[in-house]
This record gives structure tokens, sequence and C-alpha cells, in this order.
């Protein structure tokens, strides 16, 4: 089995309702995916997706991965998909570092190779765990009202695991916030207020001391690393770190330090699924909690993250989040979807995801 042929096809995701996230600093109305088709000269098609949350979420950009492509996708023709750890070896020699632009290649290698065995991903990566991947909501930053206005819509569609977006300037809003919607809880439910680098110390620290009776997760309250370890060593909520988590060096020196109880392992970030599981591993070795989805985009990204989450066993899992779930469009069928704040890998070989054709058009570029 030889890469004979790699098509990239740009996709507009328009959002339901517009985002607001860090304290209301960034706004996002849709989003720009990235669809890639891999196929093989034995006819074997397989899909991945890049999507990263806008161009000011983290350092990467939707056209960022197609200029990428530009780069990587020749030296990948002619190369056995099946063989993962070549392939990333041959796009990281090709392009070093931009882990984002990889991340779609490598996925669609795993959607290959589990067409190719007859299995899903999921049992490729560690093996189907038993029961359910607990999916978690993704509520924008507003006033409090409205953010318990958008808990209870996501809970009318059987969400219990719940992520708020706070993260203002100044202390006094958030403290209000993260009681407010501790207050208006379920006893079943949970909460994770994630500040996306907007706190300085000082005020992670107010609103961290303010709050500590109302229980939650606090994710990523700092923009660096030293910051958010400066954080942990003062407060007692746990910590998840999040965009601070870029590579496998990153995990280490966070396990290292102490400097969190749980990550935000999203698969396009540190490049795909190959090294997302080398990640999952070591959490699973040292007692760190995750959330394993991806950055953004459609059911195609989303169903990735959740075979990897559905291998992972659940103890070590927080809670998945599907982007598709807030988006006016489905460019695709099948895949993980939601069922009452729950989902399940497919059980098809690969992904068991497909794109309509109809709503991909024309591929952007085609390398052959």
């Amino acid at each position: 089995m030889k890469i004979s042929r790699i098509e990239v096809h740009q996709v507009t995701l328009p959002l339901a309702h517009a985002y607001s996230l860090s304290g209301g600093r960034l706004r996002f109305e849709e989003l720009d995916s990235t669809i890639i088709a891999v196929s093989t000269d034995d006819g074997l098609v397989g899909w991945g997706e890049g999507c990263p949350w806008g161009a000011t979420y983290l350092p990467a950009f939707g056209k960022g991965i197609r200029a990428g492509l530009a780069e990587i996708a020749p030296h990948l023709l002619g190369l056995d998909p099946r063989r993962i750890a070549l392939v990333n070896r041959v796009m990281d020699a090709a392009l070093p570092g931009h882990p984002y632009v990889k991340s779609a290649v490598d996925v669609a290698c795993w959607d290959l190779l589990g067409k190719a065995t007859g299995l899903p991903v999921c049992e490729l990566l560690g093996g189907r765990e038993d029961g359910p991947v607990v999916l978690h909501s993704s509520v924008p930053t507003g006033a409090p009202d409205a953010m318990i206005e958008s808990i209870e819509r996501y809970r009318a569609k059987g969400y219990r695991v719940h992520s708020c977006k706070i993260g203002g300037s100044q202390p006094g809003p958030d403290i209000e916030r993260v009681r407010a919607i501790s207050a208006a809880l379920g006893a079943d439910e949970s909460a994770a207020f994630d500040v996306n680098r907007a706190w300085l110390p000082e005020t992670a620290i107010q609103v961290m001391t303010a709050t500590v009776e109302s229980g939650g997760v606090f994710e990523q309250p700092c923009e660096t690393y030293d910051e958010c370890l400066a954080v942990r060593r003062r407060t007692v909520q746990p910590i998840y770190l999040d965009e601070g988590i870029h590579a496998f060096a990153d995990l280490l020196r966070a396990q290292r330090d102490g400097a969190c109880e749980g990550i935000g392992l999203k698969i396009g970030r540190v490049g795909g699924l190959t090294k997302a599981r080398m990640l999952r591993d070591v959490c699973l070795a040292t007692g760190i909690r995750m959330n394993i989805e991806e950055t953004g985009g459609s059911v195609i990204a989303d169903t990735g993250a959740v075979h990897l989450a559905q291998a992972t066993p659940a103890t070590h899992r927080r809670g998945t989040w599907l982007c598709h779930d807030m988006l006016s469009t489905d460019p695709a069928e099948g895949g993980a979807r939601n069922e009452s704040g729950i989902t399940h890998a497919p059980d098809r070989p690969g992904l068991g995801v497909e794109p309509n054709p109809e709503a991909l058009g024309e591929p952007v570029a085609i390398y052959s």
C-alpha cells in the first residue's frame, strides 16, 4: 500500500452562535477548516481534518495548514501510510515544528490503517474501553445569568459536565461568575472554569482563593507555564494546563514540577493521534487526568479525538468536547455524535466517518 494522492479541501464552518472566550477578548463566528483525503494505490481513502480555533487562540491558523501541506505532501507520496511513525518522521524532517499542520495527515493515516485491518481506530490506539465517552459542554463568556442559560441549554441535550469560559481583567466579575455557576449546578453536574490564559497570577490567586468553597477545576489560568506554576503553588483547586501543553517535553516538565492535576490534550495542537497517544500514556502512568478533544472542526476531527478517548480508561478522562455540536453546518456522515451527554467511537473500520462530497467542494490543492 502506497500513498498515491493527497487532496486538500478548505471548508468554512459557521458557528451556530457567536462565541467569546478568555473574558471576551477573543470572539469567533466561523472556523476555517482543512479536510484532506489521502488516497492509496489500492483504492483506500483516509480522511483527516485540521481546524485551529481561529487565528488568535493558538500559534496556528487555517491558511498555515494549507501552506504547510504544500511543503510536506510531496515527501509523503509513495510512503506506506500504515507505517505511521515513519510518516511522522518524514513530515518532521520536511517541516520542523508546526505540529498543527501535520495532524490531519497523521489522522488520515490512522483512518487508512483501520480500514486496511478492518478495525476501528480506537482498537489500534490501545483497545476499546467499556462504557461511553463522557462529553463536556463549552459555555461562552458572558454575564452569570447568560452563562447559566447556556448551561441549561446544554443540560437539555444531556450534558452534565461543563466547561465555562471566564477570564476578565478584574477579579470581581469572575468571582461572581464562579459562585453563580457553582450554585446553579445539579448534584450530578460539574464545572471547569476555563480562563484561556487571560489572568495574571495576582488575579488568578484572588479569584481562586475567593471561590475555594465553590469547587470546580480551573483551566489554563495564565499565559505562561511559570505563571501557572506560581498559581499552582499558591492555591488548592485542581488546575488543568491546556494551551501550555504543546509537546512531550511540556508534559514531562509539568509532571516533574507538580504543575497541574490534568491537561487538555488537543489532538491538532500536539500533531495528531500518534503524538497524542504518547502524551496519553504518560498521563496514565503518572495520574494526570485529561480532556481528550480537538481544537475545533467538524465531526471528522471530533471523531478522531473520541477514538483516543474511547481507548483511554475512564478514570483518567474528565470529558471530551464535540466542536461540531456548535456548528450550523455538517459536512460529513457518521462519526461520533452526542447521545444525551455521552458518545461512543464508531465500530466501523477506521474513523467511521465520511465527508459529504458536495459539502467539500473542489479541492484547493492536489498532490500526486
